[in-house]
């Protein structure tokens, strides 16, 4: 009951909200696209399409390349989060002087230093599950590395079942990497509605609500997913 008494009813239901949101979103996101393909879906066909045409390649050098170019953004987000985590720790440090800074801007919510604590501390919680996600991430891009260098030669595959078996597990590993990086990047999203509670717990809640309308306008009715779709659609899958 002490811990309850910490914040105001409004801003534990802001909070239920926001996590509700977050993980309740994610949980939608992905049951929508079985019934409706998403950006992720959609370029997750596209990924074992890729890995089909690598099984016909002997040089491989140019899947290796993209492979090193996919890897980058997973590996720059990690290094800049590690950044963004160590200056939330840091203002942990100094939260009388960070929390009477804040108390000047003039559409900034009067709080006590320690409900100042607990919004920091909360932002830096939600940047190290993007820390672990970016990370994880990465070396799951490793791990399709590997499975593109082990690939048989073509000739030692030709049409055979174990062309599309190799090119299935690839692909899959690949749109792992891919979740998993999406997971990081939603995180980020949903940072920015968490700042907006040093603002006011309402425009907490009304960010929170941006970000989810933001996030299912970019997955399920974006112009690249409509071209992703149109491109699959009439071409089809080749192998």
């Amino acid at each position: 009951m002490r811990l309850l008494g910490v914040l105001p009813l409004l801003d534990w239901v802001a909070v239920f909200v926001f996590f509700a949101a977050w993980i309740g979103y994610a949980w939608f996101a992905k049951r929508r696209a079985d019934v409706r393909p998403s950006v992720l879906a959609s370029t997750n066909r596209w990924r074992r399409q890729w890995m089909l045409q690598a099984t016909q390649r002997e040089n491989r050098i140019v899947d290796a390349a993209v492979l090193q170019a996919l890897s980058s953004s997973p590996s720059f987000f990690a290094s800049t989060t590690i950044l963004i985590i160590g200056g939330l720790l840091a203002l942990l440090g100094t939260t009388d002087k960070a929390s009477e800074l804040v108390k000047e801007i003039p559409f900034a919510a009067r709080t006590t230093t320690l409900i100042f604590d607990l919004k920091l501390a909360l932002l830096t919680g939600v940047f190290v599950f993007a820390f672990f996600r970016f990370t994880w991430s990465l070396r799951q891009y490793t791990f399709g590395a590997i499975l593109v260098g082990a690939m048989p030669e073509h000739a030692a595959l030709g049409e055979s079942p174990a062309r599309a078996a190799h090119a299935e597990r690839a692909g899959r590993v690949l749109g792992l990497a891919a979740e998993t990086f999406n997971d990081g990047l939603r995180a980020y999203y949903f940072a920015f509605a968490l700042v907006a509670w040093f603002v006011s717990t309402w425009a907490f809640l009304a960010a929170t609500a941006l970000v989810v309308f933001v996030l299912y306008r970019r997955e399920f009715h974006s112009e690249v997913l409509r071209l992703l779709r149109q491109d699959l659609e009439a071409d089809g899958p080749r192998g």
